[in-house]
């Protein structure tokens, strides 16, 4: 799957200057419960979604999806610099001269390897001999998703 470049987050002063902050519900509620303020906090979907904003940047995914990730075309994909990529996590990487989205493997073998139905059986997974060639861009964090209204 491909991504498309979106940008990077703003810094954290301006981020936490214009933070917007959503009542959550985390206990059943009733439909009359809903005009209170909730017993629980709020949540800032940037302080969930961005820990980092130095290092943080947005991705679109395009084109075919990593179903088995429940990514799909036209997600938006938070991305962090800062965290080091670890087994199984989703990462951004370069493949073929353009940024994609895989899931890296350290165990046995260092590769990249798509999350497709269509492509695990015809496609080999990228594998880098030299781990230290490996180009990983970030950690996938979050997924963003609208979803379509009937």
């Amino acid at each position: 799957m491909r991504v498309s470049y979106l940008g990077t987050s703003e810094s954290a002063a301006f981020i936490a200057a214009n933070s917007v902050r959503i009542p959550l519900y985390s206990e059943s509620v009733q439909l009359s419960d809903l005009s209170q303020q909730p017993k629980d906090n709020s949540l800032d979907l940037n302080a969930l979604c961005i820990p980092n904003p130095a290092a943080t940047f947005f991705v679109r995914a395009q084109g075919e999806p990593m179903e088995r990730e429940d990514i799909h075309s036209g997600d938006v994909l938070v991305v962090d610099r800062s965290l080091t990529a670890r087994h199984g996590d989703i990462v951004i990487a370069f493949e073929h001269g353009k940024m994609a989205v895989m899931t890296l493997e350290l165990k046995p073998d260092v590769l990249l390897r798509p999350k497709n139905k269509a492509y695990a059986a015809t496609v080999t997974p990228v594998i880098k001999k030299d781990a230290s060639s490996l180009e990983v861009f970030g950690v996938v964090t979050s997924v963003v998703r609208q979803l379509e209204r009937g």
